[in-house]
């Protein structure tokens, strides 16, 4: 059994929620009034409905830490850790994804014990942050050399706030990936978050990527239409669209969260 298929036995499109940190010490947003207790307590509100609800995994994200940066330093993963730590959840798996470092992703995923971790490892891309250069081999090197043989990457190949650099399109670089990376998924985004990707460009990447490797919608998923997407791709990570007026940054609204989760049951049932 491949690693995505370990952390969700017997599901057959895994629905991933976001639990999008609010703002962490030293970035701009940070609410210093409310600190980091604050912080904490809002997740873990937001991680609450979101097990309520039903989804499959929740997956720990420093949504709000904009400008997001490219080269973190080892104090983001030392405060993305504790917050994931007391807000984690019991009952369903969960993962850790930081905005934009798979080193600092891959340290609080260890630290915290995730089934999962999200990020951006393979490509050179002209981002918002600046040019982007990622490397793949550190990043399952490092998580040989730290003894999380069972965590599994879940590779995103097309950024949002992002564009490569270079000719190739999604599916070209979606099926090179998948030989040379060793994704344990491939994730397709839209151009920012909360944007849905092309419905072509997801059945393209899907049909040039080998069967055995999972699919996921990593953006724009909503609950009208996450039915159509899911004939095309293997499970899906929402976030925005759970949200209180679908907006990023708000908090997740109970009734959207029911109202998804109710939707890919009825796509499952079918």
């Amino acid at each position: 059994m491949t690693r995505f298929r370990s952390v969700f036995p017997g599901v057959r499109t895994p629905l991933i929620a976001m639990a999008h940190v609010p703002a962490l010490p030293g970035t701009p947003l940070y609410d210093a009034r409310a600190g980091l207790r604050g912080v904490v307590d809002a997740l873990r509100a937001d991680v609450e409905v979101l097990v309520e609800a039903g989804f499959d995994a929740v997956l720990f994200c420093n949504e709000n830490d904009r400008p997001y940066e490219l080269d973190p330093g080892p104090e983001s993963a030392a405060l993305m850790a504790r917050v994931v730590t007391e807000c984690r959840p019991e009952s369903i798996p969960f993962g850790v994804d930081f905005l934009w470092d798979a080193r600092t992703a891959l340290a609080a995923a260890v630290a915290t014990e995730a089934a999962f971790m999200r990020e951006v490892v393979t490509g050179v891309w002209e981002s918002d942050m600046g040019l982007w250069t990622t490397d793949a081999a550190q990043t399952l090197r490092e998580r040989r050399r730290l003894g999380a043989d069972e965590l599994a990457v879940l590779m995103n190949v097309t950024p949002e706030f992002a564009s490569p650099i270079g000719r190739r399109g999604p599916a070209e670089v979606a099926a090179s990936v998948a030989v040379s990376s060793l994704p344990d998924a491939i994730l397709v985004s839209g151009p920012r978050a909360g944007a849905a990707p092309d419905t072509r460009v997801l059945r393209e990447v899907r049909d040039a990527v080998p069967t055995e490797v999972p699919v996921l919608l990593n953006t724009g998923a909503r609950a009208e239409s996450i039915a159509e997407m899911l004939e095309i791709v293997d499970g899906c990570i929402v976030g925005s669209s759970l949200k209180v007026d679908r907006h990023t940054w708000n908090r997740v609204d109970p009734r959207r969260a029911a109202e998804f989760v109710a939707a890919v049951r009825e796509r499952r049932a079918a």
